[in-house]
């Protein structure tokens, strides 16, 4: 059942220190981003407002034009991680990255109002997937894919912590990435909160939730997925309205986090249709 409803300081990203050979190698949620390695490339790129996910620079050298880099990167709220000098060789695509590498989406991000005037120029109800911190590029690309078969009217997407529509999202997608607006933001709880003021019953997927096929999912509503390991965040899920479950009938106490999606948005497909 529905319940009745109810940047301040920018700092540059030590990062950790890598302790196997697995974490040497780059972020998973960062393989086959498009990559812009150089000084003058990573300039130009903020100059002329390019959307930018991630910028690494070596540790030690931001100087000169770098500091330039940094600022220009830390006022637009980009994400600025610094990294050692192994990281950064196993990273570059180049000879000579200069100590800078930028990382930029395989696809261009909307807004959530783009989202929300999405519904409105259809005519309908606002259907939107919010995801926290899912990490694998595959699941992503299927959730955008299942997106888009649905009806649904957007995606969004946490800044950190969160893959980004790298060129593995945009495959796996089978082209639903054209068609499905992505918006990317800063905090998802909050966004949670903007959304419930423009009508929407916020849902989070949840094992201790009420059967989806028993839970209202009609009307304007916004479906959360947490991460592959961790489930929905303590601070996302107490944003949420109510929480759903899938039920479970066998020995396995989940389901991947694209199937899940695909679950959810399906059954609100069926109450919007049929019932």
């Amino acid at each position: 059942m529905k319940k009745q409803k109810k940047n301040k300081n920018k700092k540059i990203n030590k990062g950790t220190k890598p302790n196997n050979k697995r974490q040497l190698r780059k972020d998973e949620f960062e393989e086959e981003s498009f990559q812009l390695e150089g000084r003058n490339s990573v300039l130009e790129a903020l100059n002329h407002n390019k959307t930018i996910d991630k910028i690494f620079v070596k540790k030690g050298e931001i100087e000169g034009t770098l500091k330039v880099i940094v600022a220009k990167a830390l006022e637009r709220g980009i994400i600025v991680q610094e990294i050692d000098k192994l990281r950064m060789e196993q990273m570059k695509r180049t000879n000579n990255p200069q100590g800078i590498i930028a990382l930029c989406p395989a696809h261009e991000y909307c807004e959530v109002e783009d989202i929300l005037e999405n519904a409105k120029k259809r005519g309908e109800d606002p259907f939107i997937i919010i995801l926290d911190e899912i990490t694998d590029p595959h699941n992503l690309g299927a959730i955008i894919r299942t997106a888009d078969a649905v009806g649904a009217h957007g995606v969004i997407i946490p800044k950190r912590r969160a893959v980004s529509l790298t060129a593995i999202v945009s495959k796996t997608s089978a082209g639903a990435l054209e068609y499905v607006p992505v918006a990317r933001v800063n905090n998802i709880s909050k966004e949670i909160e903007k959304l419930k003021k423009h009508g929407l019953w916020i849902a989070c997927a949840h094992m201790k939730g009420t059967e989806c096929f028993k839970a209202d999912l009609k009307g304007p509503i916004g479906i959360v997925i947490g991460s592959e390991g961790d489930g929905v965040s303590r601070l996302v899920k107490e944003s949420c309205d109510y929480s759903v479950k899938i039920p479970m009938y066998g020995n396995i106490e989940s389901l991947n986090a694209s199937v899940a999606a695909g679950l959810l948005m399906y059954e609100v497909v069926r109450q919007r249709k049929f019932l």
